[in-house]
């Protein structure tokens, strides 16, 4: 497994986990609508980490160089 596909699986898990956990509310039972903002967040990160390969360092999924 590549450094590059490493770093992207890293930023979308991690993500989606804090957006899921950031939107989790404990007195509700909502969570498929907490895990749909998760999905959403996470979908953003693989965006951004895919067209980062175009931008960014080429080993990286970031933006910068």
């Amino acid at each position: 497994m590549s450094t590059y596909v490493k770093d992207l699986a890293e930023r979308v898990v991690a993500t989606g986990a804090l957006a899921f956990l950031s939107a989790f509310s404990f007195s509700d039972l909502s969570t498929a609508h907490d895990a749909a903002i998760a999905a959403g967040s996470a979908v953003s990160a693989l965006v951004v980490g895919l067209l980062s390969k175009y931008v960014g360092d080429v080993d990286r999924a970031g933006v910068t160089k």
